[in-house]
């Protein structure tokens, strides 16, 4: 049996509701989100004897918990009044709660920039304290 794009569309044209698709994005954003900060806690505790990378990987991690608690308890409710909406019902306020998502928005992208950028500056950080590759130059091209 083939799968063609035509029954493909059909499928989710039919069966796959926007809520639905919603909810599942959600779910995989939380499940991603909470994945990056428990690597990220057990990450740091196995740098423990690494002090700078400890803290930074720390620090990362309560960006991501920033990040959770952001998009949980502001644009998650924002969302949920959004989805009852109509083209015939649409709020006169409307552009506050629009202006309202797009400030967690950028409050959640800059946690998350910033968390990403911890972890990665760990990661340097961890690689110049191993033995051994402070003392090896890069070969030359």
């Amino acid at each position: 049996m083939t799968i063609t794009m035509n029954k493909l569309k059909l499928y989710f044209v039919h069966y796959m509701h926007p809520e639905v698709i919603s909810k599942l994005l959600i779910a995989t954003m939380f499940l991603t989100l909470i994945s990056a900060t428990l690597i990220t806690i057990l990450s740091a505790f196995l740098q423990k004897s690494n002090k700078p990378v400890f803290v930074t990987l720390l620090f990362a991690a309560v960006f991501f918990v920033a990040c959770i608690f952001i998009s949980r308890f502001g644009n998650q409710p924002i969302n949920k009044i959004i989805m009852t909406w109509t083209a015939n019902s649409f709020p006169e306020n409307w552009s506050i709660l629009r202006d309202k998502w797009w400030s967690f928005h950028i409050m959640r992208t800059i946690a998350e920039l910033l968390a990403l950028f911890l972890v990665a500056s760990s990661c340097t950080r961890t690689l110049n304290h191993l033995p051994g590759l402070a003392k090896t130059t890069p070969p030359r091209c």
